[in-house]
């Protein structure tokens, strides 16, 4: 949980926390107010009421009767008693000598007496300390006033009361108080407790989370607002849990293409590239494309032309293209707008197919076409040039004859020998040849082998050498194949070899798994270039050389089908001027050594 949302639980609480307490303390102290006020203003108009009726029964009295009980009703009244003539001066006072007191006419009592017929006021007496409270009433005699009696009372009894009520009111508000805090305490934490949990709850769901259901024991709003959040919850969950399966099924489907596709956003910037993509175009062009422009991306005119054309007339663009200098990848991309976005967003997107190989097909095709073509017809020709010479005469001519029809029986063995050869290879591409593997000795298929060179190895003065070990695993192969792949191995190397070299065959067992029999020769060699065409259908090195000598140009594509239907393979080290070494690897059939 951030800290900045529980300062605002914070927050939350102590706003509540403290309208109550406000509330409790406006209310305590204008209650408070009130009450002291309405009480010291009872208790002064009890004192009011009691002098006022005790000052009007005085001054029924004589004067000189109350001149001479002044002392005895001050003390059943409680109250200083002055009689005032209606001059001002003072005639007689309960407690005070008259000698030394000044005249009462201007004081407020008296003067609202000789207005009103009434007077009362309240003053601070600084010998006392305290308010004393003055009602007057008039002497009258008929209608002649004889003066004003004045009954003075301190208002002692009232702040003592009012003390008392004060402090009561204090311990009141006190215990009110402290029983009030802590009822709103109470209640303010019950209060905010449920919105906690519920923003506890949404803040995990927030941040990723499954929180299970939200419980809030409440019947009120908010547990109807709990519920409603469990609601949306758990239809929030179901729509997720819907869109994880959906985009989880594009996602796979995306990932499992072996189409590449890339998503270009509305400022065509890669958005998107999936994995087909990658494993077509490989390291150089999918290293950090994100965000950047197709022409960025791929730096390729023909693409960014055909997403130009694209954005003119927004309707689907078919474009075949070409990705690299060398060993291009060549691919056909069509380009289309993606359609249902939210808030109409447009987005493009580029689909790539690699037809790298279809082409390459294509273009082996057509060389097997053409070669095949030139190699018929380069035969043929000559059997009917030959044949139309002796139709016209020179089959009388009998060693012009001998000669012509040797060149026709040679040039038709030769067409006998690529129709053999091209018969072979469609078999094995088609899987119509079937092996009959078993334990083969390789000691024996060479010696079976090497007898048919003897007779070209002399008339070349090559040197044939037989280099095996006395104990050699057997190999798991079909025997007859064997001998034609090395036929045509050990025919190549006597073939290229010039006079007077030499061809050695080798075997040894590397690991526990394969016999490697190699063919070396002191031959030409091969061009570094040259290697990765070797084994392709009608490719010679020499084509003049190869072609003089009887070659087809299938040989090694032959031999590397037949290695590879025996689960081996084939393996060519070559350096021009110091011959080549052809290596077979073939299985190990368990169990026995020839």
């Amino acid at each position: 949980m951030t800290p900045g949302r529980s300062r605002l639980k914070s927050s939350l609480f102590q706003k509540v926390f403290g309208s109550y307490i406000l509330m409790i303390v406006l209310a305590l102290v204008g209650m408070s107010f009130f009450m002291i006020q309405q009480i010291e203003v009872s208790f002064i108009r009890e004192v009011k009421d009691d002098l006022t009726a005790r000052s009007r029964i005085m001054a029924m009295m004589p004067g000189n009767e109350i001149e001479n009980k002044i002392k005895t009703l001050a003390d059943v009244s409680h109250a200083r008693i002055t009689l005032v003539d209606p001059s001002g001066r003072v005639i007689v006072d309960s407690e005070k000598n008259i000698s030394e007191m000044e005249s009462h006419l201007n004081r407020p009592e008296i003067q609202e007496v000789r207005i009103k017929g009434h007077g009362e006021a309240i003053r601070f007496s600084h010998s006392l300390g305290v308010d004393m409270f003055y009602v007057a009433s008039p002497i009258m005699d008929g209608s002649e006033l004889k003066g004003y009696i004045r009954l003075a009372r301190p208002l002692f009894d009232v702040k003592r009361s009012t003390d008392q009520i004060y402090h009561a009111m204090y311990w009141f508000i006190l215990i009110v108080a402290s029983s009030s805090l802590i009822v709103a305490f109470l209640f303010s934490r019950k209060f905010v407790s449920p919105i906690r949990k519920i923003g506890s709850y949404t803040q995990k769901i927030c941040d990723g989370e499954n929180p299970g259901t939200l419980l809030v024991e409440s019947d009120d709003e908010i547990g109807q607002l709990a519920k409603n959040i469990n609601c949306m919850v758990e239809q929030y969950r179901e729509k997720v849990r819907y869109a994880d399966e959906e985009r989880g099924k594009l996602e796979s489907a995306f990932a499992s293409m072996i189409e590449g596709v890339v998503v270009l956003n509305n400022q065509k910037r890669i958005e998107l590239m999936n994995k087909g993509m990658n494993d077509i175009i490989g390291p150089r062009y999918s290293i950090d494309v994100i965000g950047k422009t197709s022409l960025e991306a791929f730096r390729n005119l023909d693409l960014q032309n055909a997403l130009e054309i694209f954005d003119e007339t927004k309707r689907p663009i078919s474009q075949e293209i070409s990705l690299g200098d060398e060993n291009p990848v060549i691919l056909n991309v069509n380009i289309s707008a993606i359609h249902g976005l939210p808030g109409n967003e447009e987005k493009t997107m580029m689909v790539f197919h690699d037809i790298t190989r279809l082409k390459k097909l294509e273009r082996m095709r057509e060389d097997f076409v053409a070669n095949v073509t030139h190699e018929i017809k380069t035969p043929l020709t000559a059997i009917i040039g030959f044949i139309e010479t002796l139709q016209d005469g020179a089959i009388e001519e009998i060693l012009t004859a001998k000669t012509f029809l040797n060149t026709i029986d040679e040039n038709a063995r030769r067409l006998n020998r690529l129709v053999d050869d091209l018969l072979t290879l469609s078999n094995i591409e088609l899987g119509e040849m079937t092996l009959r593997l078993e334990e083969v000795s390789v000691g024996e298929v060479v010696d079976h082998v090497l007898p048919i060179f003897e007779g070209r190895a002399q008339d070349k003065n090559l040197k044939i050498d037989k280099n095996l070990p006395e104990r050699l695993s057997m190999i798991h192969a079909d025997r007859d194949r064997v001998v034609q792949v090395l036929l045509n191995v050990i025919d190549n190397a006597v073939k290229f070899t010039p006079d007077g070299g030499s061809v050695t065959i080798k075997a040894y067992e590397e690991g526990k798994d394969s016999v490697v029999i190699q063919v070396v020769d002191t031959g030409v060699g091969i061009p570094k270039s040259e290697m990765p065409r070797l084994g392709e259908r009608f490719y010679r090195v020499d084509r003049a050389r190869s072609r003089e000598l009887g070659g087809t140009g299938l040989g090694l594509s032959i031999v590397k089908h037949l290695m590879k239907a025996h689960q081996g393979r084939v393996e060519i080290e070559s350096k021009m001027g110091a011959g080549t070494t052809l290596s077979l690897y073939f299985p190990v059939y368990q169990g026995s050594y020839s």
